[in-house]
């Protein structure tokens, strides 16, 4: 399998500072994103998704590690990787005094490959406006825009960091649509880190975690939703389980749920569980506020 982005055992550490919590670690990160596909990089706040993005994107230098996009590391002056790369963040991407025909004009200075043509087919499709400033659009209106610019230079690789988030779920079906679109080419692929699960399900071909600055798994998002479930037993029947039948178990008054990778064979093996299919959003609650044997 060929792969448009590799991130291997990438470590950085923010040191602790006064008044303020711990150091925070990225402890060797490791995963790959194939051409053609959308990973949903899954984690709590503070997980550590926006840092390994930084470290990718090479605004955070990382201190061990080696990244690799298009089969090679990308280096400061690598403009012509950079051209293939479209980045969204949570927030504002843009300053709020310019208006959509003057983000045009100095996005065309910075990319060669930039297209009017295919922006203004955006603005149209979104409905906003050209000449209005961007401190007068609302919330959803400036992701709609920044999604708008990310795609208009043509990049092969779009990097969204919570793009979603805080959007209505009409706004981020729309979202959820175009990034869609755009993998329809072979050689396009998404990085979607978010905390919201239920748009990975939608859109996602595999799932990553983060907690701590730790990957504790990666999995196709078909095997997390088919394959994945949840057995809701009594301490009696926990304790007749095999400990390499568990990855991760949380107990709750009297049941303990416990995460396992095949609901169908675990419900072969014992037969007097009750076994449910689960979601996203649960296995990431079982896999970080869980324990393992």
């Amino acid at each position: 399998m060929d792969y448009i982005l590799e991130v291997e055992r990438v470590c950085k550490t923010f040191p602790g500072r006064r008044n303020m919590k711990s150091a925070f670690t990225l402890d060797n990160v490791s995963f790959s994103l194939p051409y053609g596909s959308i990973l949903g990089f899954v984690g709590e706040n503070g997980a550590g998704k926006t840092t390994t993005i930084g470290c990718i994107l090479n605004t955070i230098v990382k201190k061990e590690g080696t990244i690799k996009l298009f089969g090679r590391e990308m280096k400061d002056g690598d403009t012509d990787l950079r051209e293939k790369i479209g980045v969204v963040y949570d927030g504002d991407n843009f300053p709020s005094y310019w208006n959509a025909g003057e983000l045009s004009q100095i996005m065309r200075g910075f990319y060669r490959n930039w297209d009017d043509s295919l922006f203004r087919f955006y603005l149209d499709r979104f409905q906003l406006p050209v000449g209005q400033k961007l401190k007068h659009y609302s919330r959803g209106m400036r992701m709609k825009l920044a999604i708008a610019a990310a795609i208009s230079h043509h990049p092969q690789l779009l990097i969204l960091d919570e793009t979603t988030s805080g959007l209505d779920p009409i706004m981020r079906d729309e979202m959820l649509d175009i990034f869609l679109e755009f993998v329809q080419e072979e050689d396009h692929s998404i990085l979607l880190s978010s905390h919201i699960t239920s748009d990975l399900e939608k859109v996602a071909d595999y799932i990553t975690f983060i907690h701590n600055g730790k990957i504790i798994m990666t999995a196709s998002k078909n095997d997390l939703v088919y394959n994945f479930a949840v057995m809701r037993l009594k301490e009696s029947q926990f304790q007749a389980l095999e400990p390499g039948d568990i990855l991760a178990y949380r107990k709750r008054d009297l049941q303990i749920d416990v995460l396992v990778k095949n609901g169908k064979e675990a419900g072969r093996k014992y037969k007097d569980a009750v076994i449910d299919h689960t979601s996203i959003d649960e296995i990431m609650l079982l896999l970080i506020k869980g324990e393992q044997v």
